[in-house]
């Protein structure tokens, strides 16, 4: 029976046995705001699907941008999770799990790519990176 449950919450959450969630290394970040954004073309239609991080500047009284990424999976969009109230996005990159959560999130429909409106507001070498860069061993 406890094999059963743990094959059963895995599939739950998407994770299959030998994906890359055998990796348990995982970092965690909180943001102000997610965005999911859906692209659409001149006839409406669906070009692509990103997610928009944002924090709140107190000092410009808008979102700067911090980072974006494309979805390229159901299981990248964002869900709510109510305790605590929150807003939470989950991918694994080359076997780290990259968490990121938000007490709102919005949805839209643009034919402007709201990351490259915000890069003029915001330039991005001026943005605070959503995760610290990943660190790797130099060969010997």
């Amino acid at each position: 029976m406890g094999l059963w449950m743990s094959m059963a919450s895995l599939l739950l959450i998407g994770i299959t046995p030998g994906s890359d969630a055998d990796s348990s290394a995982s970092v965690q970040q909180t943001v102000d705001l997610i965005e999911l954004n859906h692209f659409v073309d001149d006839e409406g239609r669906e070009v692509f699907r990103q997610l928009v991080f944002y924090d709140w500047s107190k000092t410009h009284r808008r979102f700067h941008v911090r980072a974006w990424r494309l979805v390229k999976h159901d299981n990248q969009l964002p869900t709510r999770h109510w305790s605590p109230d929150r807003h939470q996005c989950r991918w694994y990159d080359g076997g780290l799990l990259r968490q990121v959560s938000a007490p709102h999130m919005r949805e839209t429909w643009t034919q402007q790519d709201p990351e490259r409106v915000n890069r003029k507001l915001l330039p991005e070498d001026e943005r605070v990176p959503l995760f610290e860069p990943r660190i790797t061993a130099k060969p010997e």
